[in-house]
């Protein structure tokens, strides 16, 4: 029995010595909806056509991502409330190309990972509202370690500030599993997740949940936005993102969207 508890001692001084994380949607909130990617740049208009801003009607912001014409991807945690309004190809949040209301029974939830699935109304695509494409059945093993890849979201610029309206985009490049669980355990980082280095402050934040981490190569969307440490944003440590590959087969289930 004090072999037992010895080791249960040490386990739970193990677990205790990682960091926690948080959904970047529930961070404390300034005077203005909050999200952002934190000392990223200014996006260019059609920069990211695929990305959408999300405002549910509980009050909150979160980000998507266009996968088709009818589908928009995001994280499970920015879900709830009676509806969400849907804004497209919005370089400046409040302004964007068009917008649509759609009813909460166009939520798809995951259940047992961070990702969501929006029906949304057939929309057009051109160069400032278009799709991303997710990553082929072909790469589903490809853990794109060390890989460049691009966040996009709306918001401001470090811990703490307001809501610059203006789309913000920062390069990031994707780390591997056990580097980011040196952090916060295999508990956090399982086999559905990916995360990013940030370095000199540069991630995500804020309302950029359920926005995408799309690679700078063959523009592919591998990652959801899902937290970051809970030391803060800016703290240098990893941010992590549901790893699109992992949900392939639960993605084509529900949409038919799929790449051979």
């Amino acid at each position: 029995m004090k072999v037992f508890l010895t080791i249960l001692a040490l386990a739970v001084a193990s677990a205790s010595a990682y960091e926690s994380v948080v959904h970047p949607k529930d961070l404390s909130k300034v005077a203005k909806i909050e999200g952002r990617i934190t000392n990223g740049y200014p996006a260019e208009e059609g920069k990211a056509p695929y990305t959408v801003g999300l405002g549910f009607s509980g009050g909150w912001w979160c980000g998507g991502s266009i996968i088709s014409n009818e589908w928009v991807l995001t994280a499970e945690h920015c879900i709830g409330g009676d509806a969400v309004t849907v804004y497209f190809g919005a370089t400046w949040r409040t302004n964007a190309q068009f917008t649509h209301w759609v009813g909460s029974g166009n939520f798809i939830t995951h259940g047992s990972a961070d990702i969501a699935l929006i029906r949304i109304p057939h929309v057009d695509f051109w160069h400032m509202v278009n799709k991303v494409e997710l990553p082929s059945y072909n790469d589903r093993y490809n853990d794109y370690n060390e890989w460049w890849a691009v966040a996009c979201g709306w918001g401001g610029t470090y811990d703490g500030s307001p809501l610059p309206d203006y789309l913000q985009c920062v390069d990031l490049q994707i780390i591997h599993n056990s580097e980011c669980a040196s952090y916060y355990g295999t508990g956090t980082v399982g086999d559905n997740i990916i995360c990013v280095r940030v370095v000199d402050g540069k991630g995500t934040c804020g309302g950029d949940s359920g926005g995408p981490l799309v690679t700078h190569d063959g523009s592919k969307l591998v990652g959801v936005t899902n937290w970051v440490s809970g030391a803060g944003c800016q703290a240098g440590h990893p941010a992590g993102f549901q790893r699109v590959t992992y949900h392939l087969d639960w993605i084509r289930d529900h949409t038919g969207i799929a790449y051979y």
